[in-house]
């Protein structure tokens, strides 16, 4: 119960009016009191003073939690002892008021028990016949009435402050948890889109280092197609930057896919269809088919020595369908999930509501399927 503290307003406030009421009742001469100007009146007067002081160290914590209620006990005792009017009984209430905040329910029930039990014995001793007087009867309801008010008003405040910590809480989950998507999302973006080109580029430039001498012309074309590989890793960079900065735009698949055919010459011959509207698709959608697309000619540039690669998605009313298809060396299927690739493709189209297939067996190539239907992630 450490973490919550009373409403700040609350006893300053009381002590307030018991003060005004008090000395209004000593000026205006109510009773048979000792007069406005006594030691008694000092001494009611310093009692709420050094209340006053208790309340303001309670609310810097300078003060473990039993040492301050005790104080808040024994001056509120001293203050209804010289207190001619009577009304500083009220201060009572703030007794188990306070102590529901550092000690809980339990705490406060018994400390408000024992405030009318003092009052009832109070009454006993100095008040023979007291429940035949209607003062007496009245006063003992009224701090009944108020023990309660105050006790529910303190479990109110300590459940919404303890609603505000679990939102706090909570909060600091889900910007922990929003991190770790968001970085897991940056390692897919840099493996898809870098991954993809630097391995192109790799290729091209083994391929013009083994042809400089016996082929000039496929060695030049070789270099070619690594510097529109360096050109096509920077333009991803940029768009990984504009999506940082909430600046991309809604991208283009067949557009973006239409750049990697190609019709062999220093690599295999790449073939791209593309079929159906994108419309009506998300960018995240369409992002993962296209990055799926990617990871899947990457690895048969990368692995599967083969001649041939075709990659065809068809855009249809309720889903698109990805199949990325090489005529390479294969492997065994249950070594699919191995690599950061693929977890990381599976894990952007699963996120997409999508699913992802690979078939592939040693001597007879491999084919990716992917599957993501339309509306199924977030715009």
């Amino acid at each position: 119960m450490a973490a919550y503290v009373p409403v700040p307003w609350v006893s300053p406030l009381l002590y307030g009016a018991v003060l005004t009421g008090g000395l209004y009742y000593l000026a205006a001469d109510l009773g048979d009191g000792p007069g406005l100007v006594s030691w008694r009146t000092a001494g009611f007067v310093a009692g709420l003073a050094a209340l006053f002081a208790l309340e303001a160290a309670g609310h810097r914590r300078s003060l473990p939690g039993v040492p301050l209620l005790l104080g808040r006990f024994v001056l509120t005792g001293a203050v209804v002892v010289l207190d001619a009017s009577e009304l500083s009984q009220v201060l009572f209430v703030l007794l188990p008021f306070t102590a529901y905040f550092a000690f809980g329910r339990t705490a406060a029930l018994a400390l408000g028990a024992l405030c009318l039990a003092g009052l009832l014995i109070g009454y006993l001793l100095t008040a023979p016949g007291w429940y035949r007087d209607m003062e007496y009867v009245s006063d003992l309801l009224m701090l009944g009435i108020g023990l309660v008010l105050a006790i529910s008003m303190a479990a109110v405040a300590v459940g919404e402050q303890r609603a505000r910590l679990e939102l706090q809480e909570y909060a600091a989950r889900v910007a922990e948890l929003s991190a770790a998507t968001e970085r897991n999302r940056m390692a897919r973006d840099i493996h898809d889109s870098l991954g993809h080109h630097l391995t192109a580029i790799s290729v091209q430039l083994e391929i013009a280092s083994e042809f400089r001498a016996l082929d000039p012309d496929a060695a030049g074309r070789a270099m070619t197609e690594a510097r529109q590989s360096v050109r096509l890793a920077l333009g991803d960079v940029r768009q990984s930057v504009r999506a940082l900065r909430g600046e991309a735009a809604h991208p283009s698949l067949s557009a973006a896919l239409a750049g990697w055919a190609r019709d062999g010459g220093t690599g295999p011959c790449v073939t791209v269809e593309v079929t159906g509207d994108e419309d009506g698709y998300s960018t995240a959608e369409l992002t993962a088919l296209y990055r799926a697309a990617q990871e899947g000619l990457t690895n048969a540039l990368r692995h599967a020595q083969a001649s041939r690669v075709s990659v065809v998605v068809r855009l249809s009313e309720h889903a698109a369908r990805l199949a990325v298809a090489d005529d390479g060396r294969g492997f065994a299927a249950d070594g699919a999930t191995a690599g950061f690739g693929l977890t990381g493709m599976r894990e952007r189209v699963h996120l997409v509501a999508g699913s992802v297939d690979v078939d592939s067996r040693p001597g007879e190539g491999t084919r990716l399927t992917v599957v993501v239907p339309r509306g199924g992630g977030e715009r």
